[in-house]
């Protein structure tokens, strides 16, 4: 009875077990179709399906060929294994217990060899299918019209044709050792090998099977070897990346050599066959292990402890030579020169105010740290937001007197922020129909604050979209903070902003060509797989005019249309021809150009703004020693189109993908000078040149080898560890006849803290590319950048400021310590925010640094602070740049406030009073407005404006009866204060004593948005 009952189990079990799988193999199978038929769409859409096609046909091709090679290897062994079996094999307790699982294996001996071929063919195809950029690069390979300097053999030998070769020896070498463990196996299982059976242990054909594997195994070494020869153009054992003398003269020669022994040991594997033992075999492998040691091993360490390191400097001359100019030439650095800066510390005060290319152009406005500014005062609505860091680009507009300027402003997009939706408003309709877009390009120029704010008039800002930029379609369908995906065309309408009226919401509806049509209930069944959401499918709203948008990520986006770039981790929006358009630096990039030093993209262009950036894309750990900014890259903000740019035609890596990929990046010409005028040198790319030009504006071999030049980039000053980043700024440099747009960074001495050099280099159309390298004199004692930020913080005038900043009202933010040069000397300037504490407070522009030299000035103005450094009217040439605090003009009993209150103030105890509870009281005010439910902006606005007031009189009543100008700088290391009745104008009196300072309450400085912005 029981069998009886167990037999409708084990039948059931052996029909429910194979429709399982074959469920689950279908399942998989529909999942992989949907993933790539979504793709295919999203290529379709920006036109680019020959990239899809491409990369999935030549995946496909090398799955199969080396998949079928590996299982076809793999099985052949197998076969001739079993083959090769004894008929008859002698009685022993092992071949006892073998014959067990030859009883069991054999019946199904072709399920099993079939199996175990798929097996190893499918891994090996799979991982040979990853490899289709270096098949793409073997097989379309250009050549560079250079030679290396050992082999004398064209570079892209080394950069397409060598890597494809140590692929294919790597996948060689697995097969044949793979193919000795079956092989071995096998002859085992069947009795060709009997490890415990008394007689003959191997069989003669089991060893003709073994031996010949063994002889292939040995050719291949061979080959390794010979392919280890031009590895030596990588090698690390030198003073500098390539060949060195020992790898010349030792490695080189011990590699030939092991190559023949290697040939010999392959002969003697293959005779073995016709031997009886295997002592041929055994004697090879040792002289072949002993000779590596030995030759590969010994002999080249000789050579540099004995040889090499007591004359290293002459030995290694060179080589060193050689990997200085490869290096130069594969970075693109080959035309940078240092030319000398004397960095004069005698400037005068008529010299600085002379300086009209520079001076009037500093930026005070921080594009890293004011992204909560601009949330406040152009945030609009509450689903909107911007970037957690800012970007800067220049742009020429025309003035109320009908002259062209070009200046440099920190922009952003209002982008779409689901997260500000309320709890209610938080379900799929609302998030995926309704709220679909972001809207508005925000900009202001960087160099000017109107009461320490951004000065938003002067740029782009509010909705409807006002400014003198341009912009005609302001809506952002793609961007960096765009959901994951969103419907558009459907029965709902899109939210577009506030309305006409106060509490008025605008809608619209995508009429663009962007994403992917959703319209037949395939595709939404497809993307509701993909993405995981019923309602794609069940959804009433979505019409046969309706469209999908995903991949919406400007980065994600070039990054899936031209999967061989790598992108630069910073897109940055612009407004060209009226559209809001994302641009986007592609790289070109090698680890194989010969003797060129090595660097690790991700180490290298790491900085204290990535580290707290969550808009800016880290670069990935991979090592490079070739690079170039092959290509310009854009992204519509409405439409999504992607369109690529060759910037430069003569990087042969790039040519070599554009023949792989062809008619998919545009020539250069096609760019269009409105487009030009906003492209700029890349970040990522300048970070790894000025990183290798640290070491390698060092010409002279010997120079080099004693390191004594070497320069590196200084630790950012806000003490994170992290480098300091670079700087775009509109600045002259020495010998430009104007400004010019630049992306600069000092360097200091890797020997000291001490400045060194100042490097540049122009997005100007005119002269894109052009490097400015000043190198300070020898033994020059001007302060790097760190040293520079702890000199200002331990000024006397400074620290008054910030204590009284510093309460527990308010905090300070240090913005980007800027390096310019400025009448022949280095001028260090640094803003400084205050931020009142809690969710509302946004930083405003409150005080100005200055350093050169040993001078330290500080300043609610630009201007003031260069007076306080150079002396009275070198800020002249930044008097359009407005002030921090609320500014006080007029003689030094007081004065008229800029906040609007009332004439001079009293400096006696009662009227420091009434201006503390002045202060305290709109304080006050100010928070219960906000704590309304909705908040109360017109009376919050009302409050800041009274804060500001008393506050400025507060500021008045503090400050010391003025004196004279001091002929010279103080002690404590900025210059005595100017008199108020010459001060530039918009500057706000000196700092009060400690003593004063400390009588003084702490209280937030004025928090006064110009536009209250509208309740979410």
């Amino acid at each position: 009875m029981a069998t009886t009952s167990r037999r409708p189990v084990l039948t059931r079990a052996k029909v429910i077990v194979p429709v399982l799988l074959v469920l689950a193999l279908v399942i998989a199978l529909f999942a992989v179709f949907t993933r790539l038929y979504t793709d295919l769409l999203f290529y379709r859409s920006v036109d680019f399906s020959k990239v899809f096609t491409t990369v999935i046909y030549t995946r496909i091709l090398l799955f199969l060929i080396f998949g079928a090679v590996m299982a076809v290897v793999i099985g052949t062994n197998i076969v001739l294994g079993y083959r090769f079996r004894p008929q008859l094999r002698p009685l022993s307790t092992e071949q006892q217990n073998l014959e067990r699982y030859r009883s069991a294996i054999e019946p199904y001996m072709k399920l099993i060899l079939l199996g175990i071929a798929a097996v190893f063919g499918l891994a090996a195809g799979l991982s040979a299918s990853g490899r289709w950029r270096t098949w793409l690069l073997w097989v379309n390979g250009e050549s560079f019209g250079t030679t290396d300097a050992q082999f004398h053999r064209d570079i892209s030998y080394y950069t397409f044709t060598y890597p494809f070769q140590r692929f294919l020896l790597g996948f060689l070498l697995t097969a044949v050792l793979l193919s000795l463990l079956v092989t071995v196996l096998t002859h085992y299982l069947f009795g060709g090998i009997r490890l415990q059976t008394p007689g003959e242990r191997v069989t003669p054909a089991a060893k003709a099977h073994i031996s010949v594997l063994l002889g292939l195994l040995a050719l291949l070494k061979a080959w390794a070897y010979y392919l280890d020869r031009f590895g030596a153009v990588f090698s690390s054992r030198g003073v500098g990346t390539g060949a060195s003398y020992t790898d010349v003269h030792a490695v080189l020669p011990a590699k030939l050599i092991l190559l023949f022994i290697s040939l010999a040991c392959a002969v003697l594997f293959i005779y073995n066959i016709f031997q009886r033992g295997w002592t041929l075999p055994l004697l090879g492998a040792g002289i072949l292990v002993l000779s590596s040691v030995v030759i590969g091993g010994i002999y080249p360490a000789f050579i540099q402890q004995f040889q090499v390191r007591p004359n290293e400097a002459t030995r290694e001359q060179p080589y060193i030579d050689r990997n200085i100019a490869a290096t130069r030439t594969a970075y693109g650095i080959q035309n940078v020169k240092p030319q000398p800066y004397e960095a004069r510390t005698d400037v005068t005060a008529p010299q600085v105010a002379a300086d009209t290319g520079t001076v009037p152009n500093i930026r005070l406005l921080d594009p890293s740290k004011l992204s909560r500014t601009f949330q406040q005062l152009q945030q609009i609505r509450g689903y909107y937001t911007f970037g957690k860091t800012l970007d800067v680009d220049r742009y020429t507009v025309t003035g109320a007197d009908k002259k062209k300027t070009t200046r440099d402003y920190v922009v952003s997009v209002r982008e779409l922020n689901q997260a500000g939706l309320g709890a209610d408003q938080r379900n799929w309709i609302n998030e995926h129909l309704t709220y679909t877009h972001g809207k508005g390009f925000v900009a202001a120029p960087s160099n000017t604050v109107d009461a320490g704010q951004p000065d938003f008039d002067k740029g782009e800002r509010n909705l409807p979209q006002e400014g003198d930029l341009g912009v005609k379609e302001n809506r952002v369908y793609f961007g960096e903070l765009s959901p994951n995906y969103s419907v558009v065309g459907t029965r709902q309408v899109e939210i577009d902003g506030p309305g006409p009226g106060a509490d008025t919401q605008a809608t619209t509806t995508y009429t663009g060509d962007g994403g992917v049509s959703i319209g037949s209930t395939l595709r939404q069944a497809l993307f509701a797989l993909r993405f995981g959401e019923k309602n794609l499918l069940l959804s009433g709203d979505i019409t046969k005019n309706s469209r999908i948008l995903y991949e919406r990520n400007p980065r994600e986006r070039v990054s899936k249309a031209a999967p061989w770039l790598t992108l630069d981790g910073d897109p940055y929006p612009a407004v060209v021809n009226g559209r809001i358009t994302w641009i986007l630096d592609g790289y070109t990039t090698s680890d194989g150009y010969p003797y060129s030093a090595r660097r690790t993209l991700g180490d290298v262009t790491a900085d204290s703004v990535t580290a707290q950036s969550g808009n800016r894309t880290r670069q990935a750990a991979n090592q490079v020693n070739y690079i170039r900014n092959s290509v310009k890259a854009t992204v519509d903000a409405y439409n999504g189109t992607v369109t690529l740019y060759a910037w430069d035609e003569s990087d042969p890596v790039l040519r070599t993908w554009m023949k792989a990929f062809p008619d998919t990046v545009k020539p250069k010409r096609d760019i269009s000078p409105s487009l030009r005028e906003h492209l700029r040198y890349p970040e990522d790319l300048f970070k790894v040149q000025r990183d290798l030009i640290g070491r390698y504006h060092v010409s002279d071999p010997r120079d080099f080898y004693s390191q004594e030049d070497f320069w590196e980039v200084s630790d950012s000053p806000d003490g994170s560890g992290q480098p300091q980043p670079p700087f775009y700024v509109y600045s002259q440099l020495p010998g430009r006849s104007g400004p010019s747009y630049n992306l600069t960074s000092p360097l200091i001495s890797a020997r000291s803290s001490k400045l060194a050099a100042y490097m540049a280099v122009s997005s100007d159309p005119a002269n894109y590319g052009q490097f400015t390298l000043l190198k300070l004199p020898p033994g020059n004692t001007i302060n790097g950048p760190v040293q520079v930020q702890n000199a200002i913080e331990a000024n006397a005038d400074v620290v008054n400021k910030l204590t009284l900043w510093r309460g527990a009202g308010s905090q300070t933010i240090e913005g980007n310590l800027l390096t310019l040069p400025v009448a022949g000397g280095l001028l260090y300037v640094e803003p400084y925010y205050v931020q009142a504490r809690g969710s509302t407070g946004y930083p405003t522009l409150q005080g100005i640094a200055t350093a050169f030299g040993e001078r330290i000035g500080f300043g609610t103005s630009l201007g003031e602070a260069l007076d306080k450094v150079f002396g009275p009217g070198a800020g002249a040439a930044a008097a359009g740049a407005g002030s921090g605090a609320t500014t006080i003009t007029g003689g030094s009993q007081g004065g008229t406030q800029g906040g609007g209150g009332s004439g001079a103030a009293p400096r006696g105890t009662s009227g420091l009073r009434d201006a503390v509870n002045d202060a305290d009281s709109a304080y006050k005010a100010g928070q219960d407005a906000l704590r309304k439910n909705p908040p109360d902006f017109t009376a919050y606005g009302q409050a800041q404006t009274d804060l500001a007031n008393a506050l400025g009189r507060l500021r008045t009543l503090a400050s010391p009866p003025t004196t004279p100008p001091a002929a010279s700088p103080s002690p404590g290391g900025s210059a005595a204060p100017t008199p108020r009745g010459t001060a530039a104008a918009g500057s706000a009196p000196p700092t009060p004593t400690t003593s004063q300072a400390a009588a003084a309450p702490t209280i937030s400085p004025p928090q006064q948005p110009r536009a209250a912005p509208a309740a979410g």
